[in-house]
């Protein structure tokens, strides 16, 4: 990806000419994604106006956010597998009984991972109230 950076005074304009449109990948939110984005009309591009000292948390929290889909992606990994070996275990039930506890693990992780996506999405929201 080419971006062009320019340093005026305190903010960083950067403008993303490659593809100038906002850049999901899989499913993951950009870097920027609490951050003032502009769009630019003639060159049909977003510019970001990154405030050196105060948009770390901005970027952080986007970055926390990514972790969190990420988190929940795995989870519920975990939840299918477990529930595939409840189903294989074949009346064994040291197997089933292990399966019930990965399957309620995953669960509670899933749990844990939307209550930390909403309060990341609600303090990124508070940050820029025009969001992602």
């Amino acid at each position: 990806m080419l971006a062009t950076f320019f340093i005026a005074s305190k903010f960083i304009p950067v403008v993303f000419a490659d593809h100038c449109k906002r850049a999901f990948f899989f499913f993951l939110q950009p870097w920027y994604a609490y951050l003032d984005v502009q769009h630019d009309a003639i060159d049909n591009c977003e510019v970001v106006n990154f405030d050196v000292p105060m948009d770390f948390l901005a970027v952080g929290l986007a970055i926390v956010d990514s972790l969190t889909r990420l988190a929940g992606l795995v989870a519920v990994v975990v939840v299918i597998g477990a529930g595939v070996s409840y189903i294989m275990a074949g009346g064994n039930p040291e197997k089933a009984a292990a399966a019930r506890r990965h399957i309620w693990q995953g669960l509670i992780g899933l749990a844990i991972v939307f209550v930390a996506a909403g309060f990341v999405a609600f303090i990124g929201n508070k940050l820029n109230p025009a969001g992602p």
